[in-house]
């Protein structure tokens, strides 16, 4: 039997235990993968509030409240590894948000973002389960919740989305990670830092999506990539790329030449 795609997604969407969420994943990858999503087709953006469910724990705080703790003691280490962990659980959501909201794409758009659902699971099972060697879980500290902000800042507008999310935020991912994998390694955390490996090599690949549908939405609008990139950041007060950028990546991820030049030559870089 068949099942309404959008139903799925906001089952999964707005489920608030981590195994529920996880587990409504992995279905509805495979239920896509096995056809047996009906996608009808739809118009336009999804009006109502969001309908993301979220865990009782971690407590969320403003950004400059979160406690930074040492990576030489184990408390910080595992602080440490936390946050990374809380940034997988909330690229799921992203995910499956990416999917839901937006309801006139063809069905590949859907498709896509699935997928990448599915990967941002298996990654947070992998680092939870690393997080769970440190003697803690996930939810033991306290986060916060940047990245669903901004996704909810552009919930109206699926061209800001792309730009903001994954063009944005997680290709600052992808700067961030090779200097997490560094401190790690120094630590002496040296599994931690591999699971990393994977991490980044999927992220890549996540960037090069919303990269991607950024650049069809562009074209139905008439506009230039590059150019309207940068004006988002600007109209939504979001934060520039931070130097220095993994280039080799961002370049995997479908970023010209030419924009990492511009990029760096904003001179609004973070140092």
């Amino acid at each position: 039997m068949s099942k309404v795609l959008f139903a799925a997604l906001e089952k999964a969407l707005a489920a608030a235990v981590v195994e529920d969420k996880l587990a409504l994943v992995r279905n509805l990858a495979e239920d896509w993968r096995s056809a047996r999503l009906r996608f009808e087709g739809a118009a336009g953006v999804v009006a109502e509030p969001t309908v993301r469910g979220y865990p009782p724990r971690p407590p969320l705080v403003a950004p400059q409240k979160v406690p930074r703790r040492s990576p030489h003691t184990p408390g910080g280490r595992a602080a440490l590894f936390h946050a990374i962990v809380h940034i997988e659980w909330s690229a799921i959501d992203l995910a499956l948000d990416h999917a839901y909201r937006f309801r006139d794409f063809p069905a590949a758009y859907y498709g896509d973002w699935i997928a990448v659902a599915a990967e941002e699971a298996m990654h947070f099972t992998l680092l939870r389960d690393h997080l769970r060697g440190y003697g803690h879980d996930y939810g033991d500290f306290a986060a916060h919740d940047g990245l669903w902000q901004l996704a909810c800042a552009t919930a109206d507008d699926a061209l800001a989305r792309m730009a903001l999310i994954p063009r944005l935020m997680e290709a600052r991912g992808l700067d961030a990670t090779p200097p997490i994998q560094s401190r790690l390694e120094k630590i002496g955390d040296i599994v931690g830092a591999r699971l990393l490996d994977i991490v980044l090599h999927d992220e890549v690949g996540h960037v090069a999506l919303g990269d991607r549908w950024f650049r069809v939405l562009c074209a139905q609008r008439g506009l230039e990539p590059e150019t309207a990139f940068r004006r988002l950041i600007d109209e939504y007060g979001a934060p520039w790329p931070a130097a220095p950028m993994n280039e080799k990546a961002r370049r995997e991820a479908g970023f010209s030449e030419a924009e990492l030049r511009a990029l760096i030559d904003q001179r609004k870089l973070a140092t």
